[in-house]
This record gives structure tokens, sequence and C-alpha cells, in this order.
């Protein structure tokens, strides 16, 4: 019997940005519920969740819809879930510590943010606040929402780190779905350029949303130079063309080893502890 898909509880308000994050989880390995949010200006966010706390597993988000105080109430009540973040790349927290921000132009990597962000639920310890296992926490009712061992139950117990899903690696896409990722992970990573030096908490969570792609994709890393390779290149040209000079553009290989930091980083977590070696993710 396979594993039971994430059920996402998507927030999102704008009718077309949901009708386009849908296209990109339909037939995927998440299913996304879409909460019925009426026009008013604060909805009950913690009401909806609360009644049907059981069934979701993560959240879709849309940035600066929600008011931060309702993101409050939610953690005041221990709804917090892994988060995907649909807005601009800021640098800007909008619910907690643990979500991944992904900019609407780049929604082909859906799928590998919501990997990413159980996984950094997972691994920064988000859990307690949810499942009332703080050590502080009063003891709850039977029923108490366990999503810790709801999400471990699903994806292993060691989290999806380390169950990759092979038939959603790059090379293995049909290729019409292969260019289109590729396309848009460097989207991806011209942001992260583009920040680098000028908005470094910006340039941080491009950089995020590029290496948790890349590692769930399985990017083979002379791809991810390419990518910076050619970016580079074009920018480049296009300095010549505008008179300027373009030696800084060297300072920009500091971007390439962060990647490369932070890629070798995924990877050193995705080997269990005592997994022999040569083991294969």
């Amino acid at each position: 019997m396979p594993e039971p898909a994430l059920t996402i509880a998507s927030l999102i308000r704008d009718p077309l940005l949901q009708e386009a994050c849908g296209r990109w989880l339909d037939g995927g390995p998440c299913e996304l519920v879409w909460l019925d949010l009426p026009n008013q200006p604060t909805p009950n966010v913690a009401a909806l969740l609360e009644e049907r706390r059981d069934a979701f597993d993560a959240l879709l988000l849309e940035q600066g819809a929600i008011a931060p105080e309702v993101y409050q109430s939610l953690l005041g009540a221990g709804l917090v879930l892994p988060a995907v973040v649909v807005g601009e790349v800021s640098g800007q927290l909008e619910f907690h510590d643990a979500e991944v921000h992904l900019p609407p132009d780049q929604l082909e990597q859906l799928s590998y943010s919501f990997d990413a962000a159980v996984s950094r639920f997972l691994r920064l310890g988000r859990l307690s606040a949810s499942d009332g296992a703080s050590e502080q926490a009063p003891p709850g009712p039977p029923e108490r929402w366990k999503l810790a061992n709801r999400l471990k139950g699903r994806l292993g117990f060691i989290g999806v780190f380390y169950k990759r899903d092979p038939a959603r690696f790059l090379r293995n896409l049909p290729e019409q779905e292969r260019e289109v990722l590729m396309r848009s992970l460097e989207r991806t990573y011209r942001d992260l350029l583009l920040s680098y030096f000028r908005d470094p908490a910006a340039a941080n969570q491009a950089l995020e949303s590029f290496v948790n792609t890349a590692f769930f994709c399985d990017l083979a890393v002379t791809k991810a130079v390419e990518i910076h390779m050619n970016l580079i290149d074009g920018f480049s040209k296009q300095l010549k063309l505008e008179g300027h000079k373009n030696d800084f553009l060297q300072d920009y290989r500091l971007a390439l080893l962060d990647v490369m930091a932070h890629l070798c980083e995924m990877y050193r977590r995705s080997v269990p502890p005592d997994a022999p070696l040569g083991a294969q993710v």
C-alpha cells in the first residue's frame, strides 16, 4: 500500500495563486485542501484549523494575506505546522522559523519545498510546540494533536531527509518537466545572486530555496555550477554592453561556495548515523 500523501491546508486568499499552486501539486505526493476563507478582513483561521486539526500535516501560506496577530493566535493554540510561504523573497518570517519561502514565479518547485518544510520542521524541533511534548506543557487530553508522531509515521522516523523519492529526481522526470524545473531553479539562483551582497536575509531565503530543491530533485553538482557560470556570463555580457566594469563578478564565487556548503550539509544529514559505508539514500 502506498504511503499516504501529506495533506496541506491552503490559506491562500488569491484565487489565481491558489489555482496555480494546485496545478503544481496535482498528481504529486501532496493533497491540497483549500480552506474556505470568506471575504472578511480577519477570517478566524484558528477556528478553521482547530475544527480539522487532525486532518492536516502542513500549511500553504500567501505572504501578507493574513494578519500577524492571526499567526500569534495559531502559535498560542499550538496550531503550528510545517509551512511553505508563497511570496517575494524578502528575508522576513511569516509564521515561524521553520517555514520555507518560494516566489510565485517558481511554483514548479512547490512539491520539493514541502519536502523541505517538513524536514526543516522536524529538524528544528518545532514539534514540541505543536504536539504538547514540551516538558513544561501541562498534560493534555487523550485526543491531543500528535503532529510529530503523524509526520514521522508517514515519512519515517528519521524524516524525509532519508526518504527522497527517486521518481521525482530531475533525471527521472519527463523531458518537458525537467526543462521547466531547471528554468525555475535558474530563476531562484538569479534571485540569490541579485540579493547576495545587497540583502543577506533575502539572499539566505533564496539560497535555502535553491538548495532544498536541488537536494530533493537530486540536482547534479555540475549542473549547479553550470547554472552559476551561465548567469555570471550573462551578467558580464550585459555589463559590457552598458559600458560598466565586470571585475567584481568574481566575488560571486562566494555564492557558489555557499550553495555547495549547504548542499554538503544536507547530504551529511541524509545519512543515518548507523548507516553502513556506501549506503544509498
